[in-house]
């Protein structure tokens, strides 16, 4: 039996609507010489797959209302395992590089002596407003009471599951002007909106520099939205992330492309990347802008990463597949591929994995 309405969903179907529906302004970052630029927004250079607004939206809603999707994990929730985390090192790490998976699209990256987040999501819900829309299915693996200084925090795109106001403020408060964001074009007015100022933008292969830590803004094959009307006017993106001879790479929200090929072939392969394996069906109307597990595995070898983990599942329900079925998707696709488990893996919330010259095969 469908499972019946109740506010929380007709939230997320409002939101998804919107994020499906409006229209961009014209862009102020418009470059004709740029492929992703558009005269009101950006756009996806590599070919795509049938769009995801309209009628293809309201066909979706209709499968998930009629079959009563996403199903609930076969175990209840949560459906990830959590760790503590060692806050001792954590705290103290300076030479170390590593990379510790706090939740969704959240990582606390330890590199070049700096502390970074990407996509930090410490909120209970990734919506608009506090009391309705998705919730969170697990307690993030650190808390946020627990972080050590935070140096710098990356945001791969606009929506709300990866970019959250209440998680940007409490790090503005926490941290002041002593901490750098790193956005895509078109985000830093919001940032200013909110008082926020020490904010770098960049467009795809642009860099920044921090200390020793050097930035690239890399392309990626997703869109952008937050409310009615600025449906891909801010660019989105992934991040390359280097230091003392250390690379990290976090691929943001992505459909698969053969921009991650242009990524090794320009940056050099990871010692160690951030992968999404969730929020992946329907495949017909979620492949354009989320990979599946199988498709994981092919940026993993695009990249030519040493070794990769799975992010973007686990905390939220966005999709249709159950919340517990990314791990067996991945384990089967990983399987067929040949993949060594040692070199594309999941991380439990609050677990650390070390990288680069001085990690190998350190876990």
């Amino acid at each position: 039996m469908p499972r019946p309405f109740a506010p929380a969903r007709i939230l997320v179907w409002f939101f998804t609507a919107s994020t499906l529906a409006g229209c961009s302004t014209s862009n102020p970052y418009y470059d004709p010489n740029k492929a992703h630029h558009t005269a009101q927004g950006f756009r996806n250079t590599g070919p795509l797959a049938p769009g995801n607004g309209g009628r293809h939206f309201w066909r979706w809603q209709w499968e998930r209302k009629t079959q009563g999707l996403p199903k609930p994990p076969r175990d209840g929730y949560p459906v990830v395992a959590t760790i503590a985390p060692d806050l001792n090192h954590l705290h103290h790490n300076l030479g170390q590089a590593s990379a510790t998976w706090v939740n969704h699209s959240t990582i606390l990256l330890q590199l070049g002596g700096l502390n970074i987040l990407t996509d930090p999501i410490w909120s209970e819900r990734a919506s608009p407003v506090g009391f309705l829309g998705p919730r969170r299915r697990a307690a993030p693996g650190i808390a946020f009471d627990d972080l050590p200084r935070i140096d710098a925090v990356v945001i791969s795109h606009n929506h709300y599951d990866h970019l959250d106001a209440e998680t940007v403020d409490r790090l503005h408060q926490r941290y002041g002007e002593a901490l750098r964001f790193y956005v895509p074009l078109g985000l830093k007015p919001w940032f200013h909106e909110r008082g926020i100022i020490n904010v770098s933008e960049l467009d795809w292969w642009d860099e920044a520099r921090l200390g020793a830590l050097r930035l690239v803004l890399t392309p990626a094959q997703h869109w952008s939205q937050r409310t009615l009307w600025d449906r891909n006017a801010t660019l989105w993106g992934g991040w390359w992330l280097e230091a003392d001879g250390r690379r990290f790479f976090f691929a943001g929200d992505t459909g698969y492309s053969d921009d991650f090929k242009t990524i090794r072939a320009r940056l050099g392969a990871p010692d160690l990347a951030a992968i999404p394996v969730g929020t992946y069906e329907p495949r017909w109307f979620m492949g354009r802008q989320h990979v599946a597990p199988a498709e994981a595995l092919r940026i993993h070898q695009d990249l030519g990463a040493v070794r990769s983990f799975g992010i973007h599942w686990g905390t939220f329900e966005l999709s249709d597949e159950a919340l517990d079925q990314p791990p067996r998707d991945f384990a089967a696709a990983r399987a067929a591929l040949g993949v060594d488990p040692d070199a594309f893996f999941l991380l439990r919330h609050g677990e650390t994995r070390r990288f680069g010259q001085s990690a190998s095969g350190a876990r």
